[in-house]
């Protein structure tokens, strides 16, 4: 075979044979080719920027992690520590002599005498040598007078325990044999059969005992075992004699009883108590307020408590009245008068004055310290301000929501001033709780519709600023026992009459579903600032005051 010469050796890959002629490309072939290119070039453009050490974001608008390579010596860059090295002052190697070691028991060794405290461990070590001393039985003398004996057989095979402990010399042959002087007695059953204490019972000296693990357990405290017949020859002692015990045991005894039966009988009335009060209870679940009415007479002191007296005025078959007064300070600040009644659902006919139509629903409306926090925002008198700012903190805080609905002019010329009331975060009450609930509710703004349909207000001026609104009495009639405060409460006002500083407002309130519930009815005063005209009225009034005052 010849060989073959470098002009004739193969390549890998072998060369290209260059075409005889060229093709022309199309100008469409030209296109995708350049297209491709331009592809291929933003593709190898993307990939060096996410490798380099620019900070710019990529094509998520993020800024990529790896902007900073590994080779790169940037102080930002995150060093790997290298090993660990050997501080060359310390010289080529560490020299120990392992026979000056010493096990610390600690999980280390440590030289001998250094670290270690030999008096300590002396101590230790005699400390171990007593506890196997004591756990090890006294040795037999060949000599047998010297040999402690069994009282009872003479044998010298003792039990070593009862020895130490109770200071008995006895076989276990003899201590099995005679149960009702060797046997051991818990600490309860010295207490119940021989009427000892528990410091006659924890004293050493008086009653030697054996303390062992609680068998129930293992947390209780240890039980102490007590020998019977020293817990007896002590009881005998104690109590002069076996039939005196026996007579102070039959006497508590029978006290026990006497307690137990006086206990009995006291359950037993307390039952006989509750049965009548449950009768009474049902007589009286059958009532419900339905009518109080109530007179505020002076202002109240938070800071002073208030006596209630009840009076019981009268008590019939379908109705009970009561009287109560609220006496502060050795004054009558309240006086009501609340009816009950027990329902009378044979009754046929029931009507009310429907809701009315079209009053905008309490998601429509806002609550009022947002009404009055939007007001602030504009130019508002400094007086009034710090007013309103007060009555919105009031409002935030306190536990009923209030929703201003709207105000109607009534056909026979008045005014409806309609209102939306809930209870905030209400629970399940009873009907009695939810009328309460509704009588705290009924007051609120209240007298305030009688100045809504006057057309007066504190932020008015003249004859039309409001000076003075208060409440004189206050009456509510509950129609039914089914509703729930914690649910949106309509509250219709309207003002009937107004005249020399005063005014009578009626209200209605309803359920969301138009459900009649409560009528009321509350009289203010209604005062405007207006100062009265001199004259002899009013000389007559100023010497009435001083006279007063004096």
């Amino acid at each position: 075979m010849a060989e073959a010469g470098p002009s004739t050796r193969p390549s890998t890959p072998p060369p290209r044979v260059a075409p005889a002629s060229s093709l022309n490309l199309t100008p469409e072939q030209i296109k995708r080719i350049e297209i491709n290119r331009l592809r291929a070039k933003a593709r190898q453009r993307e990939k060096e920027q996410t490798t380099s050490t620019s900070s710019a974001t990529n094509t998520n608008n993020k800024r990529p992690l790896g902007v900073t390579p590994d080779t790169s010596k940037s102080p930002t860059t995150s060093k790997t520590d290298g090993k660990l090295r050997r501080d060359s002052r310390l010289g080529k190697y560490f020299d120990y002599d392992l026979s000056k070691m010493v096990n610390s028991k600690g999980g280390f060794l440590v030289e001998d005498g250094k670290e270690v405290d030999e008096e300590l461990r002396a101590k230790e070590k005699e400390r171990e040598r007593q506890r196997a001393r004591q756990n090890l039985d006294p040795p037999i003398f060949l000599d047998p007078s010297k040999n402690p004996k069994c009282e009872e057989c003479g044998t010298v095979d003792i039990d070593h325990t009862f020895k130490k402990v109770f200071g008995c010399m006895v076989c276990n042959k003899c201590k099995n044999e005679k149960p009702e002087r060797y046997s051991l007695l818990t600490k309860t059953e010295c207490k119940t059969d021989y009427l000892l204490t528990d410091a006659e019972l924890r004293d050493h000296d008086i009653m030697p005992h054996l303390l062992k693990a609680n068998p129930h357990k293992s947390t209780f405290a240890n039980m102490m075992l007590f020998l019977r017949y020293q817990v007896e020859e002590f009881a005998w002692k104690k109590w002069g004699s076996p039939e005196a015990l026996d007579a102070e045991w039959e006497k508590r005894v029978a006290e026990k009883k006497k307690q137990k039966n006086k206990k009995f009988e006291e359950g037993l009335r307390e039952l006989r108590r509750r049965t009548r009060e449950t009768v009474w209870q049902k007589r009286k679940d059958e009532e419900h307020k339905h009518i109080f009415s109530c007179y505020f007479l002076l202002a109240a002191s938070p800071a002073v408590p208030i006596l209630y007296h009840v009076d019981r005025t009268r008590d019939g078959r379908s109705y009970c009245t009561r009287s109560v007064r609220a006496v502060q300070k050795g004054k009558t600040i309240f006086i009501m008068l609340c009816s009950f009644q027990r329902p009378e659902p044979w009754q046929p006919h029931n009507y009310q004055i429907d809701m009315p139509k079209d009053v905008p629903s309490y998601d429509e409306c806002e609550d009022t310290e947002a009404v009055y926090t939007r007001y602030l925002k504009g130019a508002v008198r400094p007086e009034l301000r710090a007013v309103l700012e007060e009555y919105i903190q009031e409002r935030r805080v306190s536990p009923i929501c209030i929703r201003h609905a709207c105000m109607r002019d009534e056909e026979d010329g008045g005014k409806a001033v309609m209102t939306w009331f809930k209870a905030r975060n209400m629970s399940n009450y009873t009907p009695g709780f939810q009328k309460c609930i509704l009588s705290y509710i009924s007051d609120s703004n209240f007298i305030g519709g009688a100045s809504k349909a006057l057309d007066i207000s504190r932020q008015a001026e003249g004859d039309k600023k409001l000076s003075m609104n208060s409440t004189i009495d206050h009456s509510i009639w509950f129609y039914d026992d089914e509703f729930d405060c914690g649910d949106w409460l309509l509250y219709v006002v309207q003002t009937p009459r107004a005249r020399s500083g005063r005014a009578v407002v009626q209200g209605r309130m309803y359920t969301k579903t138009g459900k009649l519930i409560a009528v009321t009815s509350q009289e203010g005063v209604v005062r405007v600032a207006v100062r009265p005209p001199p004259g002899p009225a009013a000389d007559a009034r100023n010497t009435t005051n001083n006279k007063a005052k004096l």
